[in-house]
């Protein structure tokens, strides 16, 4: 096991430094000069040359590339997330602000899909290629196939236009959470209702369980003790995936909403070359993916311990 997490321990560092290293080298060769972004967004006016190189000395830009990959990074491996280009505060107070609207927005999102995806996909099993069935394949379809943007515009004209019922922009109440959250989470349930409709119905054909009937085994204990574990491991993997690509799809929402969080600190920082900002959130972005499958991994081992034996 301890070999195990090394590996995976490792991996995940390779990870890490690949995507600060391939997101530094996209802002770096960016079009424009970067230090002038971050002149025009420090000064909020036309400034001179001289101010523009002053900028791009403090920002560590006159060294070349790979000094100032070096000067970012080394900082960052002592857990320094340094300062910002533009307004030269701390990055990390303002990236736990920033976490602190879009944490829950996911977090309400997960819940909204788990609400809607576990019933729907009971329901579907039923009676396999019933109405229900077929709605629900249908409905989880079309789920996956409308993007989080054009959805979250849809609800917008649905219910704080047409109807009036909730507000569209902002965060100042939690009826402001709730158009984002259902963005999110529909989102969610189509991926969740499909997967754990066909891992309940494959569970179900097993060969053995029909001798489990025939010796007389409730049906409560069949499905808690042999198709609840086969059901499990596909689930587990999409409800992992889902997991790390919220934060993404929060980012997204909370632009389309007008919300705080990391979709306006991100936007910000991407317009004003802010090499910190942006790094800091595509850093906590990698932590949070590596973190995720490296806990899926470990759960796979726990749920089948076959996949354990393979691996050894």
């Amino acid at each position: 096991m301890i070999k195990l997490v090394a590996s995976l321990v490792l991996r995940a560092s390779v990870v890490l430094t690949g995507t600060a290293l391939a997101t530094f080298a996209l802002l770096w060769n960016a079009p424009g000069d970067p230090a002038l972004a971050i002149a025009l967004a420090r000064y909020n006016a036309v400034v001179p040359v001289e101010v523009i190189d002053q900028v791009r000395a403090e920002a560590g830009l006159d060294g070349g590339f790979w000094s100032a990959f070096s000067g970012w990074i080394t900082p960052l491996i002592l857990g320094d997330l340094g300062q910002s280009s533009v307004t030269g505060r701390d990055v990390w107070p303002e990236l736990v602000t920033a976490m602190s609207y879009t944490f829950p927005l996911a977090l309400a999102g997960l819940l909204v899909g788990i609400a809607i995806s576990v019933p729907l996909a009971l329901l579907a099993t039923q009676r396999p290629g019933g109405w229900l069935d077929r709605c629900a394949v249908a409905l989880a379809s079309i789920g996956a196939a409308i993007p989080a943007y054009w959805l979250g515009l849809l609800l917008i004209l649905l219910f704080a236009v047409q109807l009036g019922w909730l507000p569209a922009m902002g965060a100042r109440t939690p009826a402001h959470m709730l158009l984002p959250a259902l963005t999110l989470g529909l989102g969610v349930a189509a991926s969740l209702t499909r997967i754990l409709r066909s891992g309940i119905l494959e569970a179900r054909g097993q060969h053995f369980l029909p001798a489990f009937r025939r010796r007389g085994v409730a049906a409560s204990d069949i499905s808690r003790h042999h198709v609840a574990p086969h059901v499990a491991v596909p689930v587990v993997t999409v409800f992992g995936l889902e997991l790390a690509f919220l934060l993404e799809g929060a980012v997204m929402v909370e632009v389309i909403f007008s919300r705080p969080g990391l979709g306006s600190f991100l936007v910000s920082a991407i317009e004003a070359r802010d090499f910190p900002k942006v790094q800091a959130v595509v850093i906590l972005s990698a932590v949070l993916f590596v973190t995720i499958n490296l806990l899926i991994d470990l759960l796979y081992r726990a749920l089948d311990p076959r996949i354990g034996e393979r691996d050894a």
